[in-house]
């Protein structure tokens, strides 16, 4: 009868919804839009954030300089954009609020006191005993107690540069903290080392302002590390100034150049090369030896923008995301559609039951059946082949014939 025919022609239809997919499965299909791994961009060479480290190891009035070392470095890196959630300050005393200061709540780093560098925006993460060594190794291996807030913490990944500054007193191979405790260079190289280990920093340029500085990176041996210091083994580093008013030295040598340095090119920074500034550090004015260490770094310094550093960037990545649909482009040519990261999909839209006389008509069953086989396969299947919907047809052209 008519009614058998229809519906054996419903069931041909069901097994070409649910036997036929399986081999035409785009899942399957070699033209897969899923971009391979071998065109994924690596993530090593990558940088796409900054951070700086910024400590001064001494306490004491007459280590008055060593703090203004570091707000001055800190004025710098923020004023280059590099944001305060991205820069660790640890300073090993309060100069602003020490008694002796002429000037409280303020601290200047040249006697014509043009310019605070405490002032109302300076976040300090690490101040008075809190900078201590095991703190500082810490801050570099992410290796902190539960309760360390995020503030206090170096959030960096494989694609960070970082800064690290130091200033304090120094000597062979070592630098004191507090006057109680020594960081050896074997810590410092074993401490960088475990960051790469971790991926917690792409390139690292290592600054040091002390006493005998370049020993302190001598033990270095990790790979994408640029590391600089301002005297030689059995030099001293010596200050540049001092302050009548407050009565002590207010900068060292070293610091104020590289500072100067910065001031002078702020109009053209990002055309500046690290191995430019590293140049400027002449023994004439400095009266010691600065030296660098690039063995561990695989591109000449000449090529290094100073603002890979010194500055910030923020970069954004488009990935692959299978499973977001894609929006017809409406304004776009067929070149620029064929270079959409995305797949085009179709879209199933199940056919709306027949208007009908007879509360029992078969088409009634027959259709809804229909519709509930056609949502299933959608909800199976977000990315359909063009093969999917010639089966649609097909059933439907049955269905047709028989009726």
């Amino acid at each position: 009868s008519m009614a058998h025919l229809r519906t054996i022609a419903l069931l041909l239809c069901a097994l070409l919804f649910i036997i036929i997919p399986t081999y035409a499965s785009p899942s399957s299909s070699p033209s897969s839009s899923t971009p391979s791994s071998s065109n994924a961009p690596s993530n090593s060479t990558r940088h796409t954030n900054n951070w700086a480290v910024l400590v001064c190891t001494s306490r004491f009035w007459f280590n008055y300089r060593h703090i203004s070392n570091v707000l001055g470095f800190y004025r710098t890196v923020k004023k280059l954009g590099i944001p305060d959630s991205q820069i660790i300050v640890m300073l090993a005393d309060d100069m602003a609020c020490n008694p002796r200061n002429v000037y409280p709540g303020s601290i200047f780093n040249n006697e014509n006191h043009k310019l605070d560098l405490y002032g109302e925006h300076v976040e300090v993460d690490y101040r008075g005993y809190e900078v201590n060594v095991e703190n500082f190794i810490r801050v570099l291996t992410g290796r902190h107690d539960p309760s360390v807030t995020r503030s206090k913490r170096l959030l960096t990944d494989e694609r960070s540069n970082i800064l690290v500054y130091m200033t304090g007193h120094g000597g062979d191979e070592f630098l004191k903290f507090q006057d109680a405790e020594e960081l050896s260079s074997h810590d410092l190289a074993d401490a960088f080392a475990q960051m790469h280990s971790k991926k917690r920093y792409n390139e690292i340029l290592f600054m040091v302002d002390t006493c005998q500085a370049n020993t302190l990176y001598k033990q270095f041996y990790s790979p994408n590390i640029i590391a600089i210091g301002s005297s030689r083994l059995g030099e001293n580093s010596y200050s540049h100034h001092s302050d009548s008013d407050l009565g002590l030295s207010v900068i060292d040598r070293f610091t104020y150049y590289t500072l100067e340095f910065f001031e002078n090119k702020q109009r053209n920074i990002n055309n500046v090369s690290l191995l430019q500034l590293f140049k400027t550090y002449h023994y004439d004015k400095l009266g010691s030896h600065a030296e660098w260490r690039s063995d561990l770094y695989p591109k000449p310094l000449s090529a290094v923008p100073l603002t890979d550093f010194f500055g910030s960037v923020f970069s954004s990545e488009v990935t692959h995301a299978p499973h977001l649909p894609s929006l017809p482009p409406a304004d776009r040519d067929d070149e620029e559609v064929n270079e959409m990261p995305f797949t085009l999909q179709d879209t199933y839209i199940a056919p709306p039951p027949p208007p009908s006389n007879n509360v029992g008509d078969l088409n009634d069953v027959d259709y809804g059946i229909l519709s509930r086989i056609v949502s299933s396969m959608h909800e199976h299947q977000p990315r359909p082949s063009l093969f999917i919907n010639t089966q649609f047809l097909v059933g439907c052209l049955i269905l047709a014939v028989v009726a």
